[in-house]
């Protein structure tokens, strides 16, 4: 039964890896990688000379600590809400409702954002019909950082409480009533039972988050690149597509991919390193 995924798994996640080599070569799509010339560091002195490159890194990286602080709390939040539900009808219904979005391609999300938030879109065409002043928040460089981070927490908030809401039912019903018994309330109950007894899926969750902090959804920032400008929407991921693939300077952009892999590394690592240091198994222990 796993064989169909293992093999899913070699094709598309480790056979790539083969083409990291192109990093280190004057790539030729025509030679192949077997047969290019080998020039060492020589790609990754051009890309670290680049501006460029430099301003994706710095887009990348406060795309990601707005999402970290704005969007990571949003599921937790979500799971004790539903969790606190009595009724089983009402809380699947929210359920459902919450999980569509996760669904919908970037596509459609950004369209569904663009129809409330456009030029023409809903919240224009009531301060216009109001006599005030117009803001198109989707084509505005200095918001746009929140702009993505509201599409993210809109589109997979839903989704991510799921893990939360199984760590939840995972805690054991007895605690809670032992704390009742000794008259803690709902909050005093929420603090000392509830909240401890998910740390250690919220902390796993956080180091694999620090570990995917360079990967702020290559979709999402494709799709509004050329309406707010590349100040603005440059991550490493399209820098690498735009530089890399698009002008076909394929070692360019092997280069950069490389570079964002070796460093989510040394976060995970890090993170994994500070799970441990404050009790938590994190993704493993030695």
């Amino acid at each position: 039964m796993t064989v169909p995924a293992v093999v899913l798994l070699l094709v598309f996640n480790y056979a790539p890896m083969f083409g990291t080599a192109t990093a280190f070569q004057s790539y030729s799509i025509y030679a192949g990688f077997l047969h290019s010339p080998w020039v060492g560091l020589e790609t990754f002195r051009s890309l670290f000379a680049d501006p460029l490159f430099w301003s994706a890194f710095r887009n990348t990286l406060v795309l990601s600590l707005v999402q970290l602080v704005l969007f990571f709390p949003v599921p937790i939040g979500l799971a004790l809400l539903l969790n606190s539900i009595m009724s089983t009808r009402v809380r699947t219904i929210v359920q459902s409702v919450v999980y569509l979005p996760h669904f919908f391609s970037w596509v459609l999300a950004v369209t569904v954002f663009q129809e409330m938030l456009g030029g023409a879109g809903a919240l224009n065409t009531f301060l216009r019909r109001h006599g005030m002043g117009t803001w198109d928040i989707m084509t505005d460089p200095g918001t746009f950082k929140f702009l993505v981070t509201a599409q993210v927490v809109w589109k997979e908030a839903g989704w991510g409480i799921i893990v939360f809401l199984a760590a939840l039912a995972a805690i054991d019903q007895n605690l809670y009533e032992a704390s009742a018994v000794d008259g803690a309330g709902r909050w005093r109950r929420l603090w000392h039972v509830t909240l401890p007894g998910i740390r250690g899926i919220v902390v796993l969750l956080l180091v694999l988050r620090l570990g995917n902090t360079l990967t702020v959804g290559f979709e999402q920032m494709l799709i509004q690149r050329d309406a707010v400008g590349r100040d603005a929407a440059e991550v490493l991921d399209t820098y690498a597509y735009y530089y890399g693939v698009v002008n076909a300077n394929f070692a360019l952009g092997a280069a950069a991919s490389l570079f964002k892999g070796v460093l989510s590394l040394v976060l995970i690592l890090a993170a994994n390193k500070v799970a441990h240091l404050v009790g938590e198994d994190g993704l493993y222990r030695k």
